[in-house]
């Protein structure tokens, strides 16, 4: 596989243009989504335990049927499983804003939406994560990874969420309309593909899916650097949820800025990580994947670090800035090398196994944030997350061993360029 330096950007033909333009309209859509559920909850109940329910049930799915999803989507065609998931949650979506638009929509039915649609998520991201490895060719990967994830921060981040204000103005039930129409326009998009799908290995007689989701989680755990990469993840989003959960506290308690602050540090967080789109092929040219993690974890840890004890707005928004440039350059590097590292047949699974291990640590950690800044105050979840990313740091470190080179000169581990620790830079020579 070729290095991370001689990384080119996607062909925009060939399909991968297509999976990019389904991905950004269906996070605009989501962006609609997510926004406006939490105040539709709120117009409907004044009990802070069902509103926060309504948010809850879009994450556990995940963690109930993550592994399952990984493997339907590798038992199945991923674009037939993606547009079927799309056009099924956009006639959902469509549905709902119905009932939302006669006035008959209630806390339980958003509970239950919440849910259905992340249950069906967990296929589709699953599916596309398999799939666009068959769209792109390998030495793009890491640029392919980048143009989604910059396209889906800006559609959601930036254009998404300022938009529900106005729609909401028209009706309650636009938003939701305006989400189901993503949802099928992106299915179209993926069904138009045209892109053989990735071939899945023959099953043996008699397997089934848990058989095949084991599969999944050993091919995981046997190889060291996804199963650090892995654990570094979960630990991260430990502290993640903490963060998140008490960001709200943090700058309209600590700091005294009211919405205002809240509103700037969060377009502070989105800004940093589409700069960070921009700037990561090059960054990862230099460094390699690993590296690059490396780097962003512990300035992630630095910026933390700030949060909790600089006691200023400025402060906090340059260090939100700085947080969501990493952020960007950690996601987008965990990703290719997964999907760079796992054989083609077990994509699905180990995507699912990957992201399940990796949410199920933001539910306690958003409990552990909220404890802590009861106890100790609101600026101290920042400080419990940056210990939370220095543990997620050390984790990786220990890959670098099998990087390095014996005192002949050979290399010690075989595939060490899908790491991105190159022979240049590690002083190995090439092998006869």
């Amino acid at each position: 596989m070729a290095g991370t330096g001689s990384e080119r950007a996607p062909a925009w033909r060939g399909g991968f243009g297509r999976l990019w333009s389904a991905a950004v309209l269906s996070s605009f859509g989501d962006a609609l989504r997510t926004a406006t559920l939490p105040l539709l909850a709120a117009s409907l109940t004044d009990q802070p335990l069902l509103i926060a329910a309504v948010v809850a049930c879009g994450y556990l799915p995940w963690i109930v049927f993550g592994l399952l999803g990984g493997a339907v989507a590798d038992r199945v065609d991923q674009r037939r499983a993606m547009w079927t998931v799309d056009a099924a949650r956009g006639l959902l979506m469509a549905s709902f804003a119905v009932a939302v638009a006669l006035g008959h929509a209630s806390i339980v039915l958003l509970i239950v939406l919440a849910f259905t649609l992340t249950t069906l998520q967990t296929l589709f991201d699953n599916a596309a994560t398999a799939l666009l490895p068959a769209l792109v060719a390998p030495d793009a990967l890491g640029s392919a990874n980048t143009r989604l994830m910059t396209g889906q921060k800006i559609t959601g981040g930036l254009l998404g969420a300022p938009a529900v204000p106005l729609l909401m103005a028209v009706g309650a039930s636009v938003p939701f309309a305006a989400d189901a129409a993503t949802f099928l326009a992106a299915a179209a998009l993926v069904a138009s593909l045209r892109t053989a799908a990735p071939e899945c290995r023959p099953r043996p007689a008699g397997g089934t899916l848990r058989r095949e989701i084991a599969d999944g989680l050993r091919t995981l755990w046997r190889d060291r650097a996804l199963r650090g990469l892995c654990a570094a993840t979960a630990l991260c989003n430990v502290g993640m949820g903490a963060l998140i959960a008490t960001l709200v506290v943090l700058v309209t308690g600590w700091l005294g800025a009211g919405n205002g602050g809240y509103a700037a540090a969060a377009t502070a967080y989105t800004v940093g990580g589409l700069s960070a789109g921009m700037a990561n092929r090059r960054i990862t040219a230099r460094l390699g994947p690993l590296r690059a993690v490396l780097l962003a974890g512990a300035v992630q840890t630095a910026a933390l670090v700030v949060m909790g004890t600089v006691r200023a707005l400025a402060a906090l928004v340059a260090a939100l800035a700085v947080f969501g440039f990493m952020g960007m350059l950690w996601n987008v590097n965990t990703t290719t090398l997964m999907q760079q590292r796992t054989p083609a047949g077990l994509l699905g699974r180990v995507a699912s196994a990957f992201r399940t291990l990796a949410v199920a640590g933001a539910p306690l950690g958003a409990l552990l944030g909220g404890a802590a800044a009861t106890a100790w105050g609101p600026n101290t979840p920042a400080l419990l997350t940056a210990a939370f990313f220095v543990l997620s740091v050390t984790a990786l470190i220990p890959l670098r061993k099998q990087h390095t080179c014996d005192r002949a000169g050979r290399r010690l581990a075989p595939g060490a360029d899908q790491l991105g620790w190159s022979r240049q830079r590690t002083g190995c020579r090439k092998e006869g």
